[in-house]
């Protein structure tokens, strides 16, 4: 245990330590004469391949007792969208909220909270790693995700899932842009990646996305998306955002940020 919990510490440093030019929040720390520099060089060339190598595929997150959870999840990112297809749904607690699962499946799906909640559920402590630099164990309560893609018989091509969210963070010339992610079918079977309705025993919380967001508890917090109102799952990724994978990644975050 001691050696996939250091390998996960320095996996977790690369990963976030590859996106310290963009955060802004760690500047001090990559001064020429600093060690977080060498990291910071040294995640750059890692591969994907390289990253799977190490992370490997069947190992889970770390798990937390009751106890350890000593606050509330902080919220991270947006936490109240402010489109309008959202606040209707929000006015309604929800109720009329249907996830579509769509792309590279035989049995395309629409499932409501109540389906998702109908189905097996996992209940997980586990702690959130953000890029900023912070942290916080909470109790994530959803279903998992593989099941979802299993009731959607998942095409043979399939190699992605990507996440559709409500959120707009930034208006183009195009339109709107909301936010957006994507995980690889190793992680999207992984039993602890589930999408999350609960929280601390509770309903999840509008500031932490609301009525539906995905836990990856492998990766850092800007993969767990928020706000789902879509999942799509493809052979490529090239079709959404700037074709990076992600809002950040499109912006100049790793897609794999392993931990």
């Amino acid at each position: 245990m001691k050696t996939f919990l250091d390998r996960r510490r320095f996996l977790g440093g690369l990963a976030a330590a590859s996106t310290l030019p963009l955060s802004g929040c760690f500047d001090p720390l990559v001064a020429s004469d600093s060690e977080v520099r060498g990291l910071l060089e040294s995640a750059n060339t890692l591969t994907y391949k390289a990253q799977r190598l190490l992370l490997g595929s069947d190992h889970l997150a770390r798990e937390f007792d009751r106890s350890e959870i000593r606050q509330p999840m902080r919220p991270n990112g947006s936490t109240n969208p402010q489109d309008e297809p959202y606040l209707a749904l929000a006015r309604n607690s929800f109720q009329d909220y249907r996830l579509s699962v769509t792309g590279a499946v035989r049995t395309p799906l629409s499932l409501s909270l109540a389906d998702l909640q109908s189905m097996p559920a996992r209940t997980q402590i586990t702690r959130h790693d953000c890029v900023e630099g912070w942290s916080c164990i909470a109790e994530w309560t959803g279903t998992p995700l593989g099941l979802v893609l299993d009731r959607a018989k998942v095409a043979s091509s399939a190699r992605y899932v990507v996440f559709l969210c409500f959120d707009t963070l930034d208006n183009g010339f195009a339109g709107p842009i909301r936010y957006y992610e994507s995980i690889d079918l190793l992680d999207a079977r992984h039993p602890q990646t589930i999408l999350a309705y609960g929280m601390n025993g509770a309903a999840l919380p509008v500031a932490n996305g609301a009525p539906l967001r995905v836990r990856v508890e492998r990766q850092l917090g800007y993969k767990m998306a928020k706000y789902i109102r879509a999942i799509v799952v493809t052979d490529s990724l090239v079709a959404y955002g700037e074709g990076n994978g992600g809002f950040w990644e499109d912006r100049g975050y790793e897609w794999f940020a392993g931990i």
